[in-house]
């Protein structure tokens, strides 16, 4: 496994972060997820404020990763593997802005990366209706309260944790078994 001095951050956004962190949490390649809350005009918002839409914030992850063991594009993959980047303010049950699927570029690499992969997988066909992820410039990130980090971990006897969660979990390690911690 190559090693470069280089570590990036990707932001993403694609419905409850508990869904999300519970995934690339579980990348061998990725080093550290914490939940919160990105995209918004409220300075360090609480989770209630969030949830109200008012904020203009998304329920969002960062991903501290090294691109020299796993690509940006590679991190994408999985996550238009995880949501549906179709449906516009919404994920399953979950509906508002604060659950919009959108990706917060660092850099203009990772802007273009994004651009191209949507770019790609509209013109796979790879859903029915064309992708609605929202492709920003990253601005501030907000880390959610404590209880929300590695939710799924702590929680997994929580209904919402089986009903949603855990099924993604488990078609994400079928689909990326060789890319486990």
């Amino acid at each position: 496994m190559r090693q470069s001095k280089d570590i990036e951050v990707a932001t993403l956004a694609g419905g409850c972060f508990w869904c999300l962190e519970a995934v690339f949490a579980e990348l061998k390649e990725v080093q550290k997820v914490v939940s919160g809350y990105t995209g918004g005009k409220v300075a360090n918002p609480s989770y209630s404020e969030v949830c109200t839409g008012k904020t203009g914030h998304a329920e969002a992850v960062q991903i501290t990763f090294d691109p020299g063991v796993i690509s940006y594009k590679e991190l994408l993959e999985v996550f238009f593997q995880i949501h549906d980047p179709t449906t516009l303010n919404r994920q399953g049950a979950d509906v508002g802005t604060q659950y919009r699927s959108a990706i917060f570029y660092h850099n203009a690499e990772q802007k273009a990366i994004a651009q191209q992969t949507i770019e790609e997988l509209n013109a796979a066909k790879v859903w029915k209706s064309p992708i609605v992820t929202e492709v920003e410039p990253f601005n501030v990130f907000y880390p959610a309260e404590d209880y929300h980090q590695d939710y799924f971990r702590q929680n997994k006897s929580q209904p919402y944790c089986q009903a949603v969660i855990a099924p993604k979990l488990a078609k994400f390690r079928k689909q990326y078994m060789n890319k486990l911690k």
